[in-house]
């Protein structure tokens, strides 16, 4: 091995490559809010998370049966509490969403961020890292100037009380997985094919409980597949595997922290691509969300 070999190893180990990879997944996130709304155009909420967890599933098998025939993944059944966690996060923010405004639900689903350093510290009985505690307070005030009016007038309903839960379960399936990754034979590809694979049954089940049907009609709108396709590759196989990745090398609090930045991005995509515009206070909003996620990046 030469010296250039050395150097470069070196400067790979000090580069946050986790932090950078959630904070992509909070673009990509941030993203896919309008593009998942025209989606709904085409077919029901059910119906098109089955739709993009069984493509995801499908997309992930071949990897997860070459995982496996090497053992790396004979602790598969391992992940099935977090298939089941991540459903029940998809099933409250749907029922959540459909109660309350758009701005309350971007508010409320952030608290995650607040939530999962005392999950952490439940699970993992250590000390609360107070750095990150403080990078997540500032990051959820941020989301709050982002997301609401300036008089911050906020009545909880029910809707509310179903985006709370899916706060907190968003914060027990970051933990809940990094322990899984950690005490289990499991890649994280693998993991996040096991986590597709419950959502996608699960979706379809409640379908055919409501609608009397397992499946839903395919759409045969080309500008449907397209986003579904973005949304299968970008913001779910990648978001999802870059997850679990990063939770076997750092924190579940800095994880949750880091994907916590999805609304900034959201905003930046809204002012760049949809030409919404945003008061002073949305704006310093943002930065401070920008630069908790900085600072959270770069802290050891």
């Amino acid at each position: 091995m030469n010296i250039s070999t050395i150097d470069r190893q070196s400067l790979l180990g000090r580069l946050p490559i986790a932090e950078g990879l959630l904070v992509a997944v909070a673009v990509f996130w941030g993203t896919s809010y309008g593009l998942t709304k025209d989606a709904l155009l085409y077919v029901s909420v059910l119906g098109f998370i089955g739709i993009r967890f069984s493509l995801t599933f499908f997309l992930l098998l071949p990897c997860f049966v070459a995982d496996y025939r090497k053992g790396h993944a004979k602790d598969w059944k391992s992940a099935i509490p977090t298939g089941v966690i991540l459903l029940g996060i998809f099933i409250a923010e749907t029922f959540g969403v459909a109660y309350t405004t758009a701005s309350n639900a971007a508010f409320l689903i952030s608290l995650c961020v607040v939530i999962t350093p005392f999950v952490e510290w439940l699970v993992y009985r250590r000390s609360l890292n107070r750095s990150l505690c403080m990078f997540a307070v500032i990051s959820v005030v941020g989301v709050c100037m982002l997301t609401l009016n300036v008089s911050m007038n906020i009545q909880l309903n029910q809707g509310d009380g179903y985006i709370l839960l899916a706060a907190f379960l968003r914060a027990c399936m970051v933990v809940v997985t990094k322990k899984t990754l950690e005490s289990k034979e499991l890649t994280a590809i693998s993991i996040t094919m096991v986590q597709s694979g419950i959502v996608a049954i699960g979706a379809f089940s409640l379908l055919f409980l409501n609608e009397g049907t397992p499946f839903p009609l395919l759409p045969d709108s080309i500008e449907f597949w397209w986003i579904t396709l973005y949304l299968v590759v970008f913001c779910t196989v990648f978001a999802f595997f870059a997850q679990n990745y990063a939770l076997k090398r750092t924190s579940a609090t800095k994880v949750s922290l880091l994907m916590g930045s999805e609304p900034a991005f959201g905003a930046l995509f809204a002012i760049l691509w949809l030409g919404e515009t945003l008061s002073i206070f949305q704006y310093l909003g943002g930065a401070l969300i920008l630069i908790a996620t900085i600072k959270t990046a770069i802290n050891k």
